[in-house]
């Protein structure tokens, strides 16, 4: 996607520098800052400390610190010891853990002196495949965008509500729930999109700042709005992430789109998740009961980052002194509340035998 005309990934590979750079997403949408990542913890603290964030692109991120640990040390012993401190940062997104896997299993039957190499080229394979597969997403919801604005008066744009932000910062490039959005503006669809704040990190400030660069008519609300704008007609399709999804189609994506699914289903909304293959866990099957939700720092709920009024970008209590914050970074919407799931290979209704007729190779080996 493009900043201000130029095009960006939110993250790459510096090959002058051989380090891997991106986009410090701590500092958005007030301040564009780039910085490199050089050592092992640099990625870790990249991952836990959300300068990346979203399943996809922390799975990318987490490709190139296999292959930093390689060009390190390429033994098994390394290998293993990088895999068990990069997935732990982040519990929930299952990208994180598909990645370290799929690199393992790679790397492990070559010779170590093939590793750094092959694990390099891996980890752009795997931020390559991204992109390709985000593209293929924004393609099959475009189609029922289309359908959307065929039913709809002339000149009355597409209303769509998102919640947190599954855009292309929390991809390699275009998003997921994002890039149908993106691909139907450039189509010339008009659409408004509403867009959740998403607290307590206010992540739909990252999809507001996208979308305004791309020229996207959007308006920013409350978490709480979304309710009273389906209640009123506001709302044509509600269309979110996710960071783990079970083989049956629960979700699990950022705290408060449960609540986004239940306003839906009560006011006859559709409300589809765009799924790239990777975020499905074919392990699980009860979301609710399975899927171990992160629980973060509480001081993200007790204070606020954004500009201050004498300028520059700080930290705000929002809270009484000593009052205690929780932090529950997700919650699992169950499928009986997704119209439908928007993957790569087409769009399928949230149940086994849907995401089985898709992927059909992935639900056998599961079995």
């Amino acid at each position: 996607m493009k900043i201000d005309g130029t095009h960006y990934r939110s993250l790459w590979w510096n090959h002058d520098n051989n380090v891997l750079e991106i986009i410090d997403q701590r500092w958005l949408p007030h301040e564009f800052r780039v910085i490199p990542v050089v050592t092992m913890q640099d990625y870790a603290d990249a991952i836990y400390e959300m300068r990346v964030r979203g399943a996809p692109l922390i799975g990318a991120t987490a490709a190139y610190g296999m292959a930093l640990a390689m060009a390190e040390d390429a033994s098994d012993a390394n290998m293993d010891a990088a895999w068990t401190f990069l997935e732990k940062t982040r519990p929930t997104a299952i990208n994180l853990r598909w990645a370290l896997d799929r690199c393992r299993v790679a790397l492990r039957p070559l010779a170590e002196g093939d590793r750094a190499v092959a694990a390099l080229a891996l980890a752009h394979e795997i931020a390559d495949e991204d992109v390709e597969i985000n593209r293929r997403i924004g393609e099959n919801g475009l189609a029922i965008i289309r359908e959307i604005a065929a039913k709809k008066p002339a000149g009355e744009p597409v209303r769509l509500l998102t919640h947190c932000n599954a855009g292309w910062l929390a991809t390699v490039d275009w998003g997921t729930a994002t890039s149908p959005m993106y691909q139907a503006h450039d189509a010339g669809i008009a659409l408004h999109v509403w867009v959740d704040e998403t607290r307590p990190r206010n992540q739909g400030a990252l999809t507001s700042w996208e979308l305004g660069k791309h020229g996207v008519p959007h308006t920013y609300i409350t978490d709480n709005a979304g309710g009273h704008l389906m209640q009123h007609g506001m709302v044509d399709m509600v269309i979110t992430g996710t960071d783990r999804t079970t083989r049956q189609g629960d979700v699990c994506n950022k705290i408060g789109t449960y609540l986004k699914a239940l306003a839906a289903h009560d006011n006859n909304v559709p409300f589809y998740v765009a799924l790239p293959s990777p975020t499905i866990d074919w392990t699980v099957t009860d979301g609710v009961a399975e899927i171990p939700i992160e629980e973060r720092n509480a001081r993200e709920v007790t204070h606020v980052q954004g500009v201050l009024d004498g300028g520059g970008i700080g930290m705000v209590q929002v809270t009484p002194e000593g009052t205690p914050g929780g932090n529950p970074a997700f919650d699992v919407t169950p499928n009986r509340l997704v119209t439908g799931l928007i993957t790569e290979r087409g769009v399928c209704e949230a149940s086994a035998d849907g995401l089985a007729g898709l992927f059909p190779e992935f639900a056998r080996a599961a079995e």
